[in-house]
């Protein structure tokens, strides 16, 4: 728990926060205010310090929410760069058009994938971000390899493949 400097109408409170090193604070703190907030379906608080020292230009629960957007934001990018494009993503195109395409190409998969995701929540009367992506991106892949065992190659209508 951080000392309470001064408790703010908003219910959040102004503190101070010192250099690790300084254990006996020795040196002037950093001031900042701190907003305690909890979130459903989890357990414990959360604290969010900010240097944004007046309520009035950022009020604690809209603090709070916009937080708790920018992990939404953050585990996006982890989806799309660590689990869609494995630990070495590295965009193959030599020419910046190509690295577009490519970039477009992750975008419309997560997209798609999330998708799924959303409609799978709605059909079981879920939040979706209970439906974990991961486990999503390995259902889809399996299928699309399953899909993918047919032979490419036309038959003849006999059932014999055509000579090449």
């Amino acid at each position: 728990m951080l000392p309470v400097v001064e408790q703010l109408p908003d219910g959040s409170y102004l503190t101070q926060i010192f250099d690790r090193s300084d254990i006996h604070h020795t040196r002037r703190g950093v001031p900042v205010r701190a907003v305690e907030y909890s979130i459903a379906g989890h357990e414990g608080v959360y604290r969010l310090i900010t240097t944004i020292l007046d309520p009035d230009k950022a009020p604690a629960p809209e603090l709070a929410s916009l937080y708790a957007q920018r992990w939404e934001f953050e585990s996006t990018l982890d989806e799309i760069k660590t689990h869609l494009g494995g630990s070495h993503l590295v965009l193959r195109s030599q020419h910046p058009d190509g690295a577009e395409q490519e970039l477009y190409g992750f975008l419309l998969v997560h997209h798609a994938i999330r998708y799924l995701m959303h409609q799978a929540a709605r059909q079981a009367d879920q939040d979706p971000d209970r439906i974990s992506f991961t486990r999503s991106l390995r259902v889809v892949r399996r299928q699309v390899t399953d899909q993918a065992a047919f032979s490419p190659r036309p038959t003849h209508p006999r059932g014999q493949s055509h000579p090449r």
